[in-house]
């Protein structure tokens, strides 16, 4: 009986020290895995830029690789928020173009916390910046955007809305192995322009990914907010037309002759539309498109000083996408704000501060990329992937700066429209400050909102009424619907 309890007693401790071993080991494996994403996002942190204001929040950079075999990786600029970020949601902010930089035109001028100024090689602070509200991240997408790139050149040459969306979110997975403190905080996407093709494909991947992939791939995904925003081809042409003529951009003729030969329900042109959409567009090299109020750029004497070199041919609306006043850049306030952002991302000092251009890129950085001229795949409408979302429990809100010509507050109601969703609160103000800040009318499933006297650019026209719209987002809160001092 003694030997066979003492047997027993030596299995039962041989059977612990095993289970012990296997507990330290898995507690190694751990402990690994922390300190290689510690490692990692020591390697991205940015100590600080030339020219950068003193501020108390971290800041990291660097690529994500999306492909190895292509050796595709995405550039990323991460902030964490002003205060708590540890209790801060975290939101990504696309640009659009296709091809244009959510560094040049997010960060730089609109709600990042620096923006460049002119003859100054210095940031300054932005007292509007949205990681006040949130941790916030630039990413810029698709591979031959800004610093971001491919070491396979003939990826340039099969870009689209579908590889541009499954990059972004292999870039998620990743981003979040390498920060994964940051994988319990809610998380929402916004964006602009052709952003209203990226944020919602992107939002269906993972939507789509957390209900059928892998546990371990599970995002808090919250919601998404887009402005100004490319959603159907049909009622965005159609909008434009109709907003710049009741903008007293166009003549009667002119508007006369778009109505009577373009069918923008169609892909395809005909010789009499093109010939009446070239002189619609010849007035869009007098004035912004993008902001009909504001003054275009004359720094250097060349009205063409401020645009994008080359059309992305295949990209949404097929009808427009060959016209260069299409794809013309964004101006603001001042007007000539992309040209101070090239010069400050061009330099050595500012991309090794960045841990950016690390392949030595065979081009400049510019706003908006100058390889990418081709667009292979786009969706005429991505109406049905807003209701897709809007119907599955998703926070869904656009807003829409109204002196806008590019994609105009018009063309954002008509598509709206298209929806068919039931109104839950009619057509009403909001107020900023003492002023009528803009208007909002709620559907079930789907807010909208507009800014007054913003254009394309809403957050570098308005950026105090940006924040209000951003944090109300978040919230999920009405607009402000009362004035106060």
């Amino acid at each position: 009986m003694a030997a066979a309890c003492s047997w027993l007693a030596l299995s039962l401790s041989l059977a612990l020290c095993v289970a012990a071993a296997a507990a330290a080991l898995q507690g190694a494996s751990a402990l690994q895995l922390d300190a290689v994403a510690a490692a990692q996002q020591a390697a991205d942190r940015v100590a600080g830029l030339p020219g950068q204001p003193p501020v108390g929040f971290a800041q990291y950079a660097g690529y994500v690789t999306v492909n190895e075999t292509h050796g595709r990786a995405l550039f990323y600029w991460f902030f964490e928020a002003t205060a708590s970020p540890e209790k801060k949601p975290l939101v990504l902010w696309l640009n659009g173009g296709p091809g244009c930089s959510s560094i040049g035109y997010g960060e730089a001028e609109e709600l990042g916390p620096f923006l460049v100024q002119k003859g100054k090689p210095e940031l300054k602070w932005n007292n509007y910046s949205w990681n006040t509200e949130a941790n916030l991240m630039f990413l810029e997408s698709p591979v031959g955007v800004g610093f971001s790139y491919t070491n396979t050149s003939s990826d340039i040459l099969h870009l689209g809305d579908k590889i541009t969306a499954d990059d972004a979110y292999i870039f998620l997975l990743n981003w979040f192995k390498r920060f994964p403190q940051y994988k319990s905080h809610d998380f929402y996407i916004a964006g602009e322009s052709y952003a209203g093709h990226y944020v919602p494909q992107l939002s269906e991947k993972i939507f789509d990914g957390n209900k059928v992939g892998l546990k371990e791939n599970y995002i808090n995904f919250k919601g998404l907010m887009i402005g100004n925003a490319l959603m159907d081809d049909e009622t965005d042409q159609t909008g434009m037309i109709e907003y710049a003529w009741d903008h007293a951009v166009i003549s009667d003729r002119v508007y006369g002759d778009v109505k009577a030969r373009c069918n923008f329900s169609m892909v395809n042109v005909t010789d009499a539309c093109n010939a009446a959409l070239d002189e619609y567009f010849a007035v869009y090299r007098l004035i912004d498109m993008y902001s009909l109020y504001t003054p275009v750029c004359t720094d250097g004497g060349s009205p063409a000083r401020g645009h994008r070199k080359v059309a992305v041919h295949g990209a949404a609306p097929r009808v427009l996408s060959k016209y260069h006043g299409w794809i013309m850049r964004p101006a603001g306030y001042d007007p000539c704000t992309a040209e101070y952002a090239e010069t400050y991302f061009n330099r050595p000092d500012v991309q090794a501060a960045l841990h950016a251009n690390v392949t030595k890129i065979g081009y400049n950085w510019t706003h908006c990329s100058d390889v990418i001229n081709k667009w292979n795949d786009a969706a005429f409408s991505t109406l049905p992937i807003i209701r897709k979302l809007a119907g599955g429990g998703l926070r869904v809100w656009v807003f829409s700066g109204d002196t806008d010509g590019r994609i105009p507050v018009t063309a954002t109601r008509l598509t709206l429209n298209k929806l068919g969703l039931k109104t839950v609160q009619e057509w009403t103000p909001w107020y900023d400050h003492l002023q009528v800040g803009g208007w909002t009318i709620v559907y079930k499933g789907l807010t909208f909102v507009t800014i007054r006297g913003a254009g394309h650019e809403v957050p570098l026209h308005a950026p105090r009424q940006a924040l209000t719209l951003f944090s109300n987002f978040l919230a999920g809160t009405m607009m402000p619907p009362t004035a106060f001092p």
